[in-house]
């Protein structure tokens, strides 16, 4: 069942007397439970359409259907509601709060949404961070945590509104190859074994294997659209990456 339908999608930017075209009449449909990696190289498109299928920005022209809705020409308030209760969101920047603990940024979300007693809020954020393994960091600050528990928060916050969809914009672009192994496991688990379906953007092939289809940009177009018969699974190489301290890993990413 398709839970994202896009045809002819546009999008132009007008810069000063200068037309850019970000997209150019994109048509696929992402099927519910699929892992998508998109990649391409900067400015072939590809965090456009992110930002689109994320209702974060409108097409110029073309339909977009999520979940049997067209969102194409939703107000900001309708986008701001599809944004919080249906797609969770993760960054390259993980975009936590500086001064906030993981339990309360991870809170944050269900401020916006249905109304929950604080000890409902408190339950799902705490079982959202231990589903990405931080029970025992639910009480630290971003500074006292490794950029790869950092972005285990991000993920976990993204989740706090039970979504259909994640939407992962370079999720591992500021973490070493064995944190972005930790974090492309748990991607796939929730795919796996929760339905979720991910989206993901890339400009790093090696991440872009972790997906079991794999979708190419370039100057505003798709130009592949493939199943990965080669899927990479990043569990079975974090099972030979574990015997390693996890301090080292916590020192090389503060240090890098």
């Amino acid at each position: 069942m398709s839970v994202i339908a896009v045809e002819n999608l546009t999008k132009l930017y007008n810069l000063g007397d200068i037309e850019v075209r970000a997209l150019q009449g994109v048509t696929l449909q992402i099927n519910s439970g699929e892992f998508v990696a998109v990649t391409g190289p900067s400015g072939s498109g590809k965090s456009t359409f992110m930002h689109i299928l994320g209702c974060l920005d409108k097409p110029t022209s073309g339909s977009y259907i999520l979940n049997d809705r067209d969102v194409s020409n939703y107000s900001r308030d309708e986008l701001a509601t599809v944004r919080n209760n249906q797609i969770g969101f993760v960054f390259q920047g993980f975009n936590l709060l500086s001064r906030t603990t993981a339990l309360d940024n991870v809170e944050l979300p269900l401020l916006y949404g249905p109304s929950l007693q604080s000890s409902d809020r408190h339950h799902r954020a705490k079982e959202m961070l231990t589903t990405v393994g931080l029970s025992d960091r639910m009480n630290h600050l971003p500074n006292q945590l490794s950029g790869g528990q950092q972005q285990r928060v991000a993920i976990a916050r993204a989740l706090v509104n039970q979504p259909s969809i994640i939407l992962a914009d370079e999720p591992t672009g500021n973490l070493d190859s064995r944190t972005s192994i930790e974090v492309m496991d748990i991607f796939q688990r929730l795919n796996e074994e929760n339905g979720i379906t991910v989206l993901l953007i890339t400009h790093e092939q090696d991440i872009a294997e972790y997906g079991s289809r794999i979708i190419s940009f370039r100057d505003g177009q798709i130009v592949s659209d493939n199943y990965n018969p080669r899927r990479r699974v990043a569990r079975k190489e974090f099972a030979t990456l574990s015997a390693e301290p996890v301090e080292t890993n916590q020192h090389y990413e503060r240090t890098h």
